[in-house]
C-alpha cells in the first residue's frame, strides 16, 4: 500500500528524529498522521478500503485525523456518545469531536462511534469518515495554550450518511482497535519527547554558563549543575526503558504495562525539566524569545493527550494486580 514494510522500531526513530524539530506541533501531526489515525485500518481493513484511505495517506496526499475524544469523553473512551446507526447499506452518524488534531484540514477521519446499545467496550465501532460530507461541521479551531502550530478543531455530525463499507474489521470491535492503536500512539509520544528533553537541557547548560550573577556564571552555583545532571539522567532512564518497551512489542509481546509507565515518565518529565530549565533561565525565560518557553508550552499535553497521567496509573495498578503472589 506504498509503506516500507519496516517493523515498528522504524517508527520510533523517526519519532525521536523528528525531536529536532523545534516546536512540538509539528511533529504530533505528523504522529497522528502516520501512527493513529491509520493502525486499525492497516490491520483490520479491507482491501477496497486500504486503497481508497491508507495508500493516499501514506503518499501524504490525504490529511487523515482521529474521531475520538469528546466534550465529555476524553481518556474515558467508553463514554462517547457519538452514533453511527445502521440503516440500509449506510450508517447515518450524529454526535460530535473535541479536540480533534488536524481536524480543520483533515480529508478524512478514523471515526469511533457507538453503532449499537450493547455494553460500552462491545458497542463501539471505527469508521473511515471523508469530511466533506454533507452534515458534518467543523465548529471552530480552538485555541490553546500550546502546539500553537498544529490545527485543534471541534467537530459535529448532524445525519451524515457514510456507506456501511467503510466500517474498519468487524463491527462492535472498534474499542478494542482504538485500544491496540492507543499503544503505539503513546510509544510515539515517549519518543518525540526524548531529543526536545535533551535539547532544552543543553541550551540551559550554555546559557546558565554565559549568564552571570554576583560575578559568576548561573552554572557554577553546585545547586543548577547538579539539578541539570539529575535531569539528564532521568531523560537517558526514559529512553531505555522506552527502547525495552518497543523491543518487546516489536517480538509481539503485550506491553501496555510498560507503555503506560513509559507515557506516565514522560508526561511528568517533560514537566519537570521544562519547569526546572525555565527558572534557570530566569526573566529571558518567561519571553517567547527561547525555546525552553515553548516547550514549557507545547510539551505540557503529554500529560494529557492520548491518555492522562491518571489514566495510565489506573492501567498500571491493574497490571499490578495480576501478578501473581509470591
Amino acid at each position: 500500500y506504498g509503506g516500507m514494510g519496516l517493523d515498528f522500531s522504524y517508527n520510533i526513530a523517526v519519532a525521536e528524529e523528528l525531536g529536532y524539530i523545534r516546536c512540538g506541533g509539528i511533529p504530533m501531526a505528523i504522529g497522528v498522521q502516520a501512527g493513529m489515525t491509520t493502525p486499525a485500518l492497516t490491520r483490520f481493513g479491507s482491501d477496497e478500503l486500504k486503497k481508497q484511505f491508507l495508500v493516499p495517506t501514506i503518499a501524504g496526499d490525504l490529511v487523515a485525523c482521529l474521531g475520538i475524544s469528546e466534550a465529555g469523553a476524553g481518556s474515558d473512551v467508553a463514554n462517547i456518545k457519538t452514533t453511527a446507526v445502521r440503516k440500509g447499506d449506510e450508517y447515518v452518524i450524529n454526535g460530535g469531536k473535541m479536540w480533534t488534531t488536524s481536524g480543520c484540514q483533515a480529508d478524512w477521519m478514523c471515526l469511533l462511534a457507538n453503532t449499537s446499545e450493547g455494553p460500552p467496550h462491545r458497542n463501539k465501532s471505527l469508521i473511515c469518515l471523508p469530511m466533506n460530507l454533507p452534515g458534518i461541521h467543523v465548529a471552530k479551531k480552538i485555541d490553546k495554550l500550546g502546539m500553537r502550530s498544529s490545527d485543534t478543531a471541534q467537530i459535529f455530525f448532524e445525519d451524515v450518511r457514510v456507506p456501511s463499507k467503510n466500517l474498519i474489521g468487524e463491527e462492535g470491535k472498534g474499542f478494542t482497535y482504538q485500544m491496540l492503536q492507543f499503544q503505539e500512539e503513546r510509544l510515539w509520544g515517549v519518543a518525540t519527547v526524548l531529543t526536545p528533553l535533551e535539547t532544552i537541557i543543553q541550551e540551559t547548560i550554555d546559557y546558565t554558563r554565559q549568564r552571570k550573577v554576583f560575578d559568576q556564571s548561573v552554572l557554577h552555583n553546585q545547586a543548577v549543575h547538579f539539578r541539570l545532571a539529575e535531569l539528564a539522567t532521568e531523560v537517558e532512564l526514559l529512553r531505555s526503558l522506552l527502547y525495552r518497551t518497543v523491543a518487546l512489542y516489536v517480538e509481539g509481546n503485550d506491553v501496555t504495562k510498560f507503555a503506560s509507565m513509559a507515557k506516565l515518565k514522560a508526561g511528568r518529565l517533560a514537566r519537570e525539566v521544562t519547569d526546572s530549565c525555565l527558572q534557570f533561565w530566569g526573566g529571558m525565560g518567561f519571553t517567547s524569545e527561547v525555546l525552553v518557553s515553548r516547550f514549557y508550552r507545547d510539551l505540557r499535553l503529554m500529560s494529557i493527550g492520548g491518555g492522562t497521567d491518571e489514566i495510565m496509573l489506573s492501567i498500571i495498578c491493574k497490571y499490578m494486580e495480576t501478578l501473581p503472589s509470591k
